[in-house]
């Protein structure tokens, strides 16, 4: 006597799926690394009348002990011009290909006018961060 076997069906858990998915972008999101220059120690200069920008997709900061940093990143003047364009080279509107810099209060040209230099050179649009000057503050 012959025995039929029953015949399963295989599905793929299609709403399992969605759960897996969006586990993983959480899990993405959380580990990814934003652009955390916020161990910089640096002091800004001042100024009475300031202007605001959105988004920038580079920042570049000069310490207060005059090293160079790009997006939270130690970099050298020398290898910051191709570091600039390559993450500005992204975005694809050339009016937002902004750059912020931000200089330490007591840097001298020397440590930043390469920096100026090396930002021209890759076509970013520089904009120099700077503090509200305090009324009253001499």
């Amino acid at each position: 006597m012959k025995m039929q076997r029953k015949k399963t069906e295989v599905s793929i858990p299609v709403m399992a799926m969605g759960d897996i998915a969006f586990l993983l972008l959480i899990f993405f999101v959380i580990l990814a690394k934003a652009t955390d220059d916020s161990h910089v120690k640096w002091e800004p200069a001042e100024s009475a009348d300031l202007d605001s920008t959105t988004y920038s997709p580079a920042s570049v900061a000069i310490d207060n002990e005059n090293r160079t940093w790009l997006n939270g990143k130690e970099i050298g003047h020398a290898q910051l011009a191709d570091a600039v364009k390559d993450i500005i080279s992204s975005v694809p509107d050339p009016k937002q290909r902004v750059v912020l810099l931000k200089v330490h209060r007591e840097a001298t040209a020397t440590y930043f006018e390469p920096v100026i230099e090396a930002v021209s050179e890759a076509g970013g649009k520089l904009v120099h961060v700077l503090e509200r000057e305090q009324a009253g503050k001499q």
